[in-house]
């Protein structure tokens, strides 16, 4: 894996431990040489996962919709790209991403996730989609797919696409396990 797409907050949010799994996430991808893909802001966990990712050596790629760099800003020192509006920004990161991390965060980075994984049920991607659910944060994701299944909506597959983890050590090595897997 060369490149990790990662969805989260524009906010750090309540809980501390949020922010710690962010910067350990940035500094665990520039120790494996691992190029973070993002929003590109410079606020909450994006800009933690981001900022640490670079104060470690590591790669950074930010994208970023104009109307958002004055709301937002711009996190220095890191190679970005300024786009139009949302869906070019969520095309370009999901084109320079080889996996998706999904951190806590709001509705936007619910509605990235989830896209992605729609985008996986219809067969247009098998790239592997991580959520690191700190403290719980997305247990309630899960359990509103398992609903679905449950009620005859969607097929098992749609909880078995995302792999939840409880911890930084456990993302890179889900998302390799699940490449692996995806090329065999």
């Amino acid at each position: 894996m060369k490149s990790l797409c990662v969805y989260c907050g524009s906010r750090p949010g309540a809980d501390p431990a949020f922010k710690e799994a962010a910067i350990a996430v940035g500094q665990e991808a520039a120790k494996r040489d691992c190029r973070i893909v993002y929003g590109g802001g410079k606020l909450g966990l994006m800009g933690a996962t981001a900022g640490a990712a670079r104060d470690a050596g590591g790669r950074v790629f930010g994208v970023i919709p104009d109307f958002l760099v004055e709301l937002e800003g711009v996190l220095e020192g890191v190679d970005h790209k300024i786009v139009s509006n949302m869906h070019e920004r969520k095309m370009l990161m999901y084109e320079e991403s080889d996996a998706f991390l999904t951190l806590p965060g709001g509705i936007g980075t619910l509605e990235e996730l989830i896209e992605v994984l729609s985008w996986a049920r219809l067969g247009l991607h098998r790239k592997p989609l991580i959520v690191l659910n700190i403290n719980g944060f997305w247990s309630p994701l899960k359990e509103l797919l398992n609903h679905f299944v449950e009620k005859g909506l969607a097929d098992r597959e749609l909880v078995n696409d995302l792999k939840f983890v409880d911890s930084v050590e456990e993302v890179f090595a889900a998302a390799e396990r699940s490449a692996v897997r995806e090329r065999a």
